[in-house]
C-alpha cells in the first residue's frame, strides 16, 4: 500500500474518561494528503487498543541520532 506518509510519531494524550489515549502525530511527504478517515483505514489492521484515538497533521521532531523527540511532541500535543 502507498501513502502519502513521512514520519509517524505515537504519544499519550489526555483523556476524560480513559485517563490517556493514543494519538499520531503524521508527516506528510512534500505534496501528498492525508485524510484523519485515510489514516483510520490504514490502522484498521491493527488491534483496536493500538489504533490512535486522535490524529494529528504536523512535523514529528527527531534528535540528531534519530529517535522521535517524543516529550516535544507532548509540549504541543497533549496539554490538558
Amino acid at each position: 500500500m502507498r501513502t502519502g506518509l513521512s514520519d509517524v510519531g505515537v504519544i499519550g494524550v489526555p483523556d476524560e474518561r480513559l485517563g490517556e489515549v493514543a494519538a499520531a502525530v503524521i508527516s506528510l511527504k512534500p505534496g501528498q494528503e492525508l485524510s484523519e478517515a485515510e489514516v483510520k483505514h490504514i490502522c484498521e489492521g491493527l488491534p483496536r487498543y493500538k489504533r490512535p484515538r486522535k490524529i494529528f497533521f504536523g512535523p514529528v521532531p527527531r534528535n540528531p541520532t534519530g529517535k522521535i523527540e517524543k516529550p516535544r511532541l507532548r509540549e504541543r500535543y497533549a496539554k490538558p
